[in-house]
């Protein structure tokens, strides 16, 4: 958590503009009332640094007034660069959750891009919805609440558990998530769990990780076997399945390794979290991760409502 303030608070009546600082603005659920960027969706209030805007004016030669970039709220003392998606900004009462980083360049229709040729704005400004609203005013505090991505994942095995042998699996697993996201904006929490492959123990865990986390990813029990009970217990919890994530795994590795369609790996929500059940083997962990990695982040995007494609 950390503390900046307001440089500008700004509005302007048509998009495509620049924006006019303002002595003070409400915020509502629809964004700044009176601006022409406010509305039902996901862009409705932009931040903008004015350490960026300071850094694009020593390259282009001029300077640059707070809402020039069409940003609403211009910022001082914020590492905006580092802001990831779901990290959140209070002003007083208001709060604002980052929705997008970045946008596409209106090109001809931004009024920097004609007088410059290029724009700070579609790779350092950040997109917000609002979550509560109120009045803000320039030189105000404003408070960035960093979002961690809490991921966990479960070894489901009677010997592992027991420390008959070492758990490859689950770390494997966590090796492969941390990989993933070293170079996303994403701050990574993962931790580990060994669980016998008792059904209770397992309902109870994730009962009560569900709705810490966002990710559970959990190893072995998804075979034939008597004690494979990992993927019937997610199914009795879930709220929707993902059908198409295993469908495709299955077809694609069964080729060449037909015990492959034997497998009943399940992916599905629990309220917001996603869960992913893998078989044990380290093998299956790496194919399987490698599909389910390609649509993660868009998954996590969409289940929070920011499907924006």
């Amino acid at each position: 958590m950390t503390e900046g303030r307001l440089v500008a608070v700004n509005v302007s009546q048509r998009t495509g503009t620049s924006k006019t600082p303002v002595e003070r603005a409400l915020i509502d659920a629809r964004g700044l009332v009176g601006d022409a960027h406010a509305g039902p969706w996901h862009r409705q209030v932009s931040l903008l640094a004015q350490e960026s805007i300071e850094r694009f004016a020593a390259t282009a030669g001029r300077s640059f007034a707070p809402g020039e970039f069409a940003e609403n709220l211009t910022t001082r003392g914020l590492d905006l660069a580092g802001a990831s998606l779901l990290d959140r900004f209070t002003i007083g009462a208001v709060e604002l959750e980052v929705t997008q980083i970045g946008k596409r360049c209106h090109g001809d229709g931004c009024a920097i891009f004609q007088a410059v040729g290029r724009c700070v704005m579609p790779k350092e400004g950040l997109f917000c919805r609002v979550l509560s609203g109120g009045e803000v005013r320039p030189n105000e505090p404003i408070v960035h609440v960093e979002r961690w991505l809490r991921c966990l994942v479960v070894t489901l095995s009677d010997r592992a558990s027991r420390g008959d042998y070492e758990d490859l699996s689950g770390p494997c697993a966590e090796k492969r998530l941390r990989e993933h996201f070293t170079d996303t904006r994403w701050r990574l929490d993962v931790r580990r769990d060994v669980l016998p492959d008792d059904a209770d123990r397992l309902r109870a865990l994730l009962l009560d990780a569900a709705p810490q986390h966002d990710v559970i990813v959990t190893t072995g029990g998804t075979g034939l076997g008597p004690r494979d009970v990992t993927p019937d217990v997610v199914l009795g919890l879930a709220d929707r399945l993902v059908p198409g994530v295993m469908e495709v795994i299955r077809v694609k590795f069964s080729a060449a390794h037909p015990g492959a369609l034997l497998s009943r790996s399940v992916a599905a929500l629990m309220g917001q979290t996603l869960v992913y059940t893998l078989p044990g083997s380290v093998r299956a962990v790496e194919e399987y991760l490698g599909e389910i990695l390609l649509t993660l982040e868009h998954a996590i995007r969409m289940v929070h409502g920011l499907d924006t494609h």
